[in-house]
């Protein structure tokens, strides 16, 4: 019986590849499996999407590493993994480019509003000159950005590019030469554009609520490329509905899938289904990781891109 199992289906090449070094596909076995194999298991291959939690490690009791697929890993019981000594991979940084990428997609969508623009040609409506209403300018307006991780990093990069004046926030100050601002509250007041590039947990929970929106302001756009569950999603809607914020661009929502028609119907709202690393060169290369950690580990007993937190 292989050590290694696969408790979802990752992507063609990841799959191809955990194939050739013998895992078990749970997802194709008998419900009984893990009760009768559970602990001949030593690597786990999963992902963002499908996680593994507090169940799933009990019924490995011989389990030595975890490789995952996706920068996320809020879907992981780490905390449990780390506690019997369990190392616990993800895919960071190969994703980072068209993460910030579709970032600013987003955010000058948003502004210039392109959807709508493209709508209102397609459905026949441009019969003059001047007559699409105008729009908000992107270039040399101020950024802020909720969390300068690797990802936060590449879009306050493409900033600079703009000739954008870029302040963050997050946990701490870092050795970087953008302004520092500890109050997201005041960082929300200060900015033209707001990017949430954090991960979700229970300290990130709904940070981005009814106050920092409305600090934001009448003409502040919302991009949110992070997590869903840090944006309050009832306060977004009533920001926008009362006209008290700008716009949004958002690549994740609350209870994904599907978006709320409140959300969905606004000409000032783009919104693309979580597809942030979704490109096919991104995609093999977080692929090629997943398995890359477990060959790693069993070479040498370390993985190459470890969980941080």
């Amino acid at each position: 019986m292989s050590s290694l199992l696969q408790l979802t289906p990752i992507g063609p090449l990841a799959d191809a590849l955990l194939a050739e070094m013998g895992a078990v596909r749970l997802w194709q076995e008998d419900a009984g499996w893990l009760a009768r194999h559970g602990a001949d298991v030593e690597l786990l291959a999963t992902s963002v999407r499908r996680g593994c939690d507090a169940a799933m490690l009990s019924a490995l009791p011989m389990l030595r590493a975890i490789s995952s697929w996706g920068a996320g890993y809020d879907t992981l019981d780490v905390a449990g993994a780390r506690a019997r000594g369990i190392a616990v991979a993800n895919t960071p940084d190969v994703l980072d480019d068209c993460v910030a990428d579709l970032a600013w997609g987003l955010l000058i969508a948003a502004s210039r509003r392109i959807p709508a623009a493209n709508r209102y040609v397609q459905a026949g409506e441009w019969r003059q000159l001047g007559q699409f209403p105008i729009t908000t300018k992107v270039s040399g307006r101020r950024l802020g950005i909720l969390g300068l991780g690797r990802i936060g990093s590449a879009v306050a990069r493409r900033g600079e590019g703009f000739s954008m004046d870029i302040r963050y926030t997050g946990r701490s100050p870092r050795d970087v030469g953008y302004v520092f601002e500890p109050s997201l509250l005041a960082l929300a007041e200060w900015a033209d554009f707001l990017v949430v590039a954090c991960g979700g947990d229970a300290e990130t929970f709904h940070l981005v609520d009814a106050a920092v929106l409305c600090a934001l302001g009448k003409s502040g756009i919302l991009i949110n490329v992070g997590r869903g569950s840090v944006v309050d999603q009832s306060a977004l809607v009533e920001a926008l509905e009362a006209g008290e914020l700008g716009g949004a661009g958002l690549d994740v929502l609350e209870g994904e899938p599907g978006a709320p028609e409140a959300l969905a119907r606004r000409d000032n709202v783009v919104i693309t289904p979580h597809v942030g690393s979704a490109t096919v060169q991104t995609r093999q290369a977080m692929e090629q990781l997943t398995v890359d950690n477990l060959k790693a580990f069993l070479q040498d007993g370390r993985l190459l891109t470890p969980v941080k937190s």
